[in-house]
């Protein structure tokens, strides 16, 4: 994900919380409530596989401040229009939404979030400080509206079939030749509602060798002729990066496009064979991932406070551990110093048994780039459905 930030990790948020200049006005985290809030919680990217352990850990730690959770999942493209529509009535009633980077770009483009940082810092830890390199600097996409909570190097990768797919593509020029060779057998989503589409659609330009794989519009020539060549042998583009992932389980496609928790969970919880492989094309470099929490504008300021406390109580190292899980998103943890001894048991031996020593090497040595700004995000999204996805996404 681009550039670098800061990370903090929990102080507490309380009424004494000191007051933070910003650009000459100050601003204070409001005091924590007498009496416990219920706070919605709406997920767009899948994240709660996750997590949803540490929120109740919250509840249970803290009951005087939160009397309930309520968890909802929804898609990325139609959460902004859901949270614009409830703003402009004045009865904002989701308190804090877990997205990816599609949902918090849109959320940025439409004014949506509360700018978190710098304004309530000194409520948060110091994130420069407890967060792992890459996760400071995806924390700088988020332009201060949200505060990442796991972090994963992300893809493109291929998963293919080796019973099916005897000589997997090492190149671009190979994949385009072996889905021409094969018609429908590659599939991969529509990038605005999917990891994996969203990664192989940003990495193709550093694979291709574009002019500026940071310019969707002006940058990308290659990128857009080859996704248009290979959506030719593409069947259709699925609007969530499950149906790709049914689809190759079951056997109707040999090669998907994916990333690290997108390889290892489904094998994990048995969508697709434990012997998928996977592959990597030739200049390919990481295209680093993340997931944030960010809070709609419009809440009560009792809501408010709580919502701080529990972004710092989210990023306590206990906490963090819980987000290996079954590598959804691996590895998961954005905090500094949390390997996965600390992890649940379960977690251990899923990863210990459905994980891939490649990883290691493959993060080692590939440089690992920042995804598109939020703006620059939108762009590509819109030209990848107006060029590529046309009449072919469902």
């Amino acid at each position: 994900m681009t550039g670098s930030v800061t990370r903090r990790t929990i102080l507490g948020a309380t009424a004494g919380v000191a007051a933070l200049r910003i650009t000459g006005a100050s601003a204070q985290v409001p005091p924590l409530p007498k009496a416990p809030v219920t706070i919605n919680i709406v997920d767009v990217a899948g994240n709660l596989a996750l997590t949803q352990p540490a929120f109740q850990n919250y509840a249970k730690a803290k009951p005087n401040l939160v009397s309930k959770f309520n968890f909802t999942k929804a898609p990325a493209p139609e959460l902004p229009g859901k949270i614009k529509a409830q703003q402009e009535a004045n009865r904002v009633d989701i308190d804090l939404v877990l997205t990816g980077l599609d949902g918090l770009s849109a959320g940025i483009e439409q004014k949506l979030w509360v700018e978190l940082l710098p304004a309530y810092a000194a409520a948060l830890p110091n994130l420069d400080d407890i967060l792992l390199p890459a996760a400071v600097k995806m924390q700088k996409v988020a332009n201060g509206q949200g505060v990442i909570v796991i972090t994963s190097p992300g893809g493109p990768l291929l998963s293919y079939a080796p019973e099916r797919v005897k000589n997997p593509p090492t190149t671009a020029e190979e994949l385009l030749a072996w889905a021409k060779a094969n018609p429908n057998r590659l599939i991969y989503a529509r990038p605005a509602n999917s990891g994996p589409g969203r990664e192989f659609m940003m990495g193709l330009p550093y694979i291709l060798g574009d002019k500026d794989p940071k310019d969707p519009v002006n940058g990308w020539e290659k990128t857009w002729d080859y996704l248009k060549e290979l959506g030719q042998y593409i069947e259709y583009y699925p609007t969530g990066t499950g149906a790709t992932m049914k689809e190759f389980g079951e056997g109707t496609r040999d090669i998907v496009v994916t990333m690290t928790g997108w390889d290892l969970n489904p094998r994990i919880i048995g969508v697709v064979p434990k012997s998928a492989m996977i592959a990597t094309l030739k200049g390919f470099r990481w295209i680093q991932d993340a997931h944030f929490m960010c809070i709609p504008k419009g809440l009560s300021n009792d809501k408010l406070a709580v919502l701080v406390d529990l972004m710092g109580f989210m990023l306590q190292k206990e906490q963090q551990a819980i987000t290996y899980d079954q590598g959804y998103a691996y590895p998961g943890p954005a905090v500094k110093d949390v390997p996965l001894s600390m992890a649940p048991p379960e977690s251990q031996a899923a990863i210990k048994e459905f994980g891939r020593p490649e990883y290691d090497k493959l993060i080692a040595e590939v440089p690992a780039e920042l995804p598109l700004d939020p703006a620059k995000m939108i762009i590509a999204f819109r030209m990848w459905d107006e060029l590529v996805g046309t009449k072919k996404t469902k």
